[in-house]
């Protein structure tokens, strides 16, 4: 069973059809296979290895010990338009409740305004505040910061060798 709430686009006519999986309602094995290579193939450059989505999947999904989150799925007359992974951090007060892990928009369908809608469910569905990190070149910066996400810090990260 899923949940499916429509939302009309702002910018188009077209109607997207919403998926959400969590905790309460899990992806199947087919839907999760779906999901992690739609994402490895959307994120183009910006993207991570299959293994660290799936992780991050089942991070958000409560299908390994963790504060959850949920997976976004926008559809167009049942085609995958975009995929977004939102995770809870665990960490309220300090850090914001939730992190805007994945969020990839199938290449046919950018520029319609369906990432910006995508981007606006996820804020609805999100508890709390949320955090991205973000590439500078990125082009997505853009749509974030007319989202209101602003640029408080700069990360840094060491790597350590294994």
């Amino acid at each position: 069973m899923f949940t499916a709430l429509i939302l009309f686009s702002k910018k188009s006519d077209y109607m997207l059809d919403y998926k959400i999986f969590d905790s309460s309602n899990p992806l199947t094995g087919q839907e999760k296979s779906f999901i992690k290579d739609f994402l490895h193939t959307h994120l183009d450059q910006f993207g991570d290895t299959k293994e660290a989505i799936d992780k991050c999947i089942a991070y958000a999904t409560n299908e390994i010990q963790s504060p959850g989150g949920f997976v976004l799925q926008g559809q167009h007359q049942g085609n995958t338009v975009g995929v977004v992974v939102v995770n809870k951090t665990g960490m309220e007060g300090y850090i914001p409740e939730n992190i805007l892990v994945y969020i990839a928009v199938d290449k046919k369908y950018r520029g319609k305004g369906y990432g910006k809608e995508l981007m606006n469910k996820a804020i609805e569905l999100a508890e709390g505040d949320i955090k991205l990190h973000v590439e500078h070149d990125n082009p997505a910066r853009f749509l974030y910061q007319k989202l209101g996400f602003t640029n408080k810090y700069m990360e840094m990260r060491l790597i350590k060798n294994k």
